[in-house]
């Protein structure tokens, strides 16, 4: 057998050093080190390692229990019925593959349904009722020993203090006499309490203004108010419940429902909150449409979500498949992609961007985050640089960035090697070696060559962009070759450019070459306002250059405007009007707007243009739309920039302002809340009709 490399036994254990701290401050000093995410992608690589080298397992690896002992601030108290974790899925795949493993417990084509339920991101909660009162709430601990919460337990107003079991003589769920007195002498109820993010923003801006520290997310501020021993302070944060399950320990005899879905519904009718998004799946295939559909729609909830819990429903198959040592056989979590995760930096790199700027991006090992293969964060400029004290070799924390880009966010700094030396921001730009400066007040460092390839480069990419000139088929790629080959020196050479000269290029074909260069041409049909936006004027964005174009209809109006008046512009400031003052005076650009003039390029206001600016054509003036759903034929962007074209108004959430809801298919808790304000609802096509 050939032996395990060094680096192999290092790296687990580091990683079990990590997730025995992480759970140390999150179950014993209630001070989470790390996101759920992160700990599930550390543990995850530990049980990889694990299974390709069983010889490296011990006893006393976070792989080999079920949780940690709870913190001995309240009382301890055992939970009559197990809390099982459970396993978790991250894809279609592993969801899957969770479905072979179970059918293969089970004879050959076993029906099933399946219930979905999104998974509340808060923290579980065991609720004990005798004789219809609630006489315990509990933490679920390490799933066998939890703590006695009782008194914050009563605080929440969405936990009933006595069940409305009187009521439930319903046929239609299977409950009978039997049930109800059997109900009566003891029922045990679990669920997720929660905090909706609308308190949560509240708690943190008080805290703020107290000098405190602020909580990290809301799982851990309601973590935080379930422990503390005040419960006057629990009542005021207002927590939030949802319940998903009940048992009656002891009476194996005594089935209150035949399956998960019937349980929600007897919930409901014992005075629990059950969240309203849960759905009976008759396949695989339609739990995996319920996935999808909750990645982007969680968005739009007034609470958090991180995934999916999947459950068979029947309570018969379920007793049938049990449990492994640490989960249930019938269900699965199925996150969503995380939106941080670990990994390790193994070179810091500088890029220069389209203003010379020199951004310092860490080159790390490939990393799963957000459904997307990360191996680039940006690092920001020096000052971040510093306050991470990021270096080569360190284990970092990465995450999305508004969703799009990549950064780091901590340094895990008990894993760094002991070789590492801090990094230092170069002198001379790393592409054409001048000089570099860094303005005073100015956190960015920048090469001030203009003939830099780098900057050239970052220009003509801002200058194709889809917000600017739109010009389809020059990507990254293309334009580092035309630059390259010296075929453009300046975005105006891209109007020279022919077919003859793109065919040369690697990788191209004629007609690859010929759609080029008809997008070029197109592109001369752009609006003045992303002209002016392509040009990349510094601190010039697309509503910037909106609002400039309607000012000053063309551009001899705009160069020759003193900066007193673009900064009598609204929303344009100083900073903003200096910069463009400044940047119609150098004779470079000058020369480049007659070569784009020449070309053909619109540097002024055309009368469609006008019309929309000067308030004729706004047939939806002062309205405010919602869009939820899938349309026919729009995108959502297009339906959006139609109606703000005509002068409304889009938002993303419905409330009493909101005077249209345009709904297309798989409309989502939007469009329940606009039937319960009377908010006329509009089809893509009635709103086409109106437009």
């Amino acid at each position: 057998m050939e032996p395990i490399k060094p680096e192999v036994k290092q790296r687990v254990q580091e990683l079990r050093q990590l997730l025995q701290q992480a759970s140390y401050a999150y179950y014993v000093l209630d001070s989470p080190i790390m996101e759920d995410a992160v700990y599930d992608q550390l543990y995850r690589e530990l049980q990889s390692l694990e299974t390709q080298y069983p010889e490296l397992v011990t006893p006393d690896s976070p792989t080999q229990r079920v949780g940690e002992k709870p913190t001995t601030q309240f009382t301890s108290v055992r939970h009559n019925i197990p809390l099982y974790s459970l396993e978790n899925a991250f894809n279609i795949d592993e969801l899957q593959a969770w479905d072979q493993r179970w059918r293969r417990q089970v004879p050959p084509q076993t029906a099933a349904e399946y219930v979905c339920e999104l998974k509340i991101d808060g923290n579980a909660l065991a609720l004990t009722y005798e004789n219809g009162v609630l006489i315990r709430g509990a933490t679920r601990g390490d799933g066998v020993v939890g703590e006695d919460i009782t008194q914050n337990v009563r605080t929440i107003r969405s936990i009933p203090l006595r069940l409305n079991v009187e009521t439930l003589h319903v046929t239609s769920l299977h409950v009978t006499s039997l049930h109800v007195t059997s109900l009566l002498e003891r029922v045990e109820v679990r669920g997720e309490a929660f905090l909706p993010l609308d308190v949560f923003k509240q708690i943190n801006e008080e805290r703020q203004k107290a000098g405190e520290s602020l909580f990290a997310n809301p799982r851990n501020a309601a973590a935080g108010t379930l422990r503390q021993l005040d419960s006057r302070i629990v009542a005021q944060r207002r927590l939030d419940f949802f319940a998903y399950t009940l048992q009656i320990p002891g009476r194996d005899d005594v089935s209150i429902a035949s399956s998960q879905w019937e349980a929600l519904a007897l919930l409901q009718k014992m005075g629990f909150r059950v969240n309203p998004n849960k759905r009976l799946c008759t396949s695989l295939a339609e739990v995996a449409e319920y996935y999808q559909y909750w990645d982007t729609e969680r968005l739009n909830l007034p609470y958090m979500t991180d995934g999916v819990v999947v459950k068979i429903n029947s309570f018969k198959l379920q007793e049938q498949l049990g449990f492994t040592q640490k989960f249930p056989r019938w269900a699965i979590a199925l996150k969503y992609a995380a939106e941080e995760a670990p990994t390790r930096v193994e070179n810091i790199a500088v890029n220069v961007g389209r203003t010379g700027a020199l951004t310092p991006l860490a080159e790390m090992r490939p990393v799963q985050l957000a459904g997307t293969t990360v191996s680039r964060a940006t690092l920001h400029n020096a000052d971040r640089i510093a306050q991470l004290d990021i270096r080569i070799g360190d284990t970092v924390i990465v995450r999305k960035a508004g969703e799009i880009i990549p950064e780091v966010v901590r340094v895990l700094k008990e894993l760094r090697p002991p070789d590492t030396e801090p990094f230092v921001m170069p002198s001379h730009c790393p592409v054409c070696g001048q000089p570099v400066v860094r303005e005073m007040g100015e956190a960015v460092t920048r090469c001030v060559n203009t003939s830099c390839p780098a900057i050239l480069k970052g220009a003509i990419e801002h200058w194709v962009s889809r917000d600017a000139l739109d010009i389809r088929g020059i990507g990254e790629k293309l334009v580092h070759q035309l630059v390259d080959k010296g075929l453009v020196d300046s975005v105006a050479d891209l109007y020279d450019l022919t077919s003859d000269k793109l065919y040369k290029l690697e990788r191209m074909g004629k007609k690859s070459a010929e759609k080029i260069v008809d997008a070029i041409a197109q592109s001369k049909k752009q609006p003045w306002s992303r002209v002016l936006y392509g040009l990349g004027i510094r601190h010039v964005g697309n509503v910037t250059a909106q609002l400039l174009t309607e000012k000053f209809p063309t551009v001899e109006q705009l160069a020759e405007a003193s900066r007193a008046k673009i900064e009598g512009v609204y929303g344009i400031g100083a900073e903003i009007a200096d910069s463009i003052y400044q940047w119609f005076r150098i004779s470079a650009n000058q020369t480049l707007i007659q070569r784009l003039q020449a070309a053909g390029l619109q540097f002024a206001t055309t009368a469609d243009t006008a019309a929309i600016s000067d308030g004729s054509n706004q047939k939806l003036a002062g309205k405010t739309f919602v869009i939820t759903g899938t349309l026919p034929t729009l995108k959502r962007d297009e339906a959006k920039a139609l109606i703000e074209k005509a002068g409304g108004k889009v938002t993303d959430s419905v409330s009493k302002k909101t005077d249209y809801l345009v709904v297309g298919e798989n409309a989502g808790s939007k469009l329940a809340k606009a039937e319960a304000l009377g908010i006329t609802q509009l089809s893509e096509a009635q709103l086409l009709e109106i437009l």
